[in-house]
């Protein structure tokens, strides 16, 4: 019984291992993951725009150009 207890940790391991998802990506199923909205960020252009006004409006982008007040006005 304390044999069984301590080879449990290690099987569960072992079995976690072996279904990790890792698996082989044939070359034509590999456009299906280069799609746009696939991406960690599917609209860049967007998020780059929203971070300006957002810094922009809090003030938060540093010495240059004209900021925003920090009180959300424009």
């Amino acid at each position: 019984m304390k044999i069984i207890k301590q080879a449990l940790p290690a099987l569960f391991l072992a079995t976690c291992a072996s279904v990790s998802g890792c698996a082989q990506v044939a070359p034509w199923e590999r456009g299906n993951l280069a799609k746009p909205h696939m991406a960690l960020d599917p609209y860049p252009l967007q998020s780059a725009f929203r971070a300006h006004i957002y810094g922009s409006r809090e003030a938060a982008s540093g010495s240059g150009s004209a900021e925003g007040g920090g009180c959300g006005c424009y």
